[in-house]
């Protein structure tokens, strides 16, 4: 019976002190809590009125989502600053306290913030732009995305690249923008007459959609050989054709080449025999 009246005693205390806090600080917690959604609507109905602005100005992407951030965490931080306010905290302590804990983190941080800083650099200074391909540390695709902690780009085979930006800046980068230029060659007998190859070859890149028209494609003998001529065949495609161009143009010469009975050198080995049939060589 004694244990219960004081847990009563207790309950009843602890519920006096709940009343007289919720008495004294009930009303800034809450002013505090309204204070910081406003914050929040208020962010968002910025980042929305600025939106078509910034997209009138044909701004990357990557911009326009990094200047609509800023503002929203502007608009937060302030709120934040008066919710605090609000509740009876001192200001200037918690910012002194904040910048040492800064700092700390900063340091902690450091890939992080690499990665955010060339990401900054990247989007500014537009190296590459999305749906460019480039090539950079050995690996090589299409720009999918610019954040601005890594860059995405899509391989050939359809799969993901993603690179932390620290590693991009400062690196050797190849941008081969929209386009990209074949490669292709055909090795021909010194027996074939070169011109009409040479006719039989524009005329398939003529025939063939994905090739450009400008640049014009570079086409003409390579090499001498000991065997034969190789023939270079270097058109223009865009970077979304370059695997399918490569496989019709390789397929179109060899049909057409059959079709005009231009031979493709193949490598043959001539084996003579010295001597009469009966004697021994010497």
């Amino acid at each position: 019976m004694e244990k219960t009246t004081e847990q009563l005693d207790k309950l009843e205390k602890a519920m006096a002190l709940s009343f007289q806090f919720l008495k004294l600080y009930g009303p800034r917690i809450a002013t505090a809590i309204i204070i910081l959604l406003l914050g929040i609507v208020i962010g968002r109905w910025v980042a929305r009125l600025l939106t078509p602005s910034l997209e009138r100005k044909q701004l990357e992407p990557p911009v326009r989502m990094l200047i609509l951030r800023i503002f929203r965490l502007l608009v937060l931080a302030f709120a934040a600053l008066l919710a605090t306010q609000n509740l009876g905290v001192e200001i200037m302590p918690l910012v002194a306290g904040l910048g040492v804990a800064g700092v700390g983190l900063g340091l902690a941080m450091q890939g992080v913030l690499s990665n955010l800083v060339a990401g900054l650099t990247i989007i500014f200074t537009k190296p590459f732009r999305v749906g460019e391909y480039i090539e950079v540390l050995g690996v090589h695709g299409q720009v999918e995305s610019i954040e601005l902690f890594s860059t995405t780009l899509m391989h050939v085979d359809l799969s993901r690249v993603i690179i932390p930006n620290r590693k991009i800046v400062g690196e050797i980068l190849h941008n081969y923008r929209t386009t990209r230029q074949l490669d292709l060659s055909v090795r021909l007998t010194y027996g074939t007459n070169i011109d009409a190859a040479l006719v039989v070859v524009r005329e398939i890149l003529n025939g063939n959609p994905r090739v450009l028209k400008q640049p014009a494609p570079a086409i003409g003998v390579a090499m001498l050989g000991n065997y034969s001529i190789r023939l270079s065949i270097q058109p223009w495609v865009a970077v979304t054709d370059y695997r399918s161009a490569q496989t019709e143009l390789n397929q179109a010469i060899l049909e057409h080449f059959r079709a005009h009975r231009i031979e493709i050198a193949v490598l043959q080995r001539e084996i003579r025999v010295i001597g009469v049939s009966g004697q021994p060589t010497a």
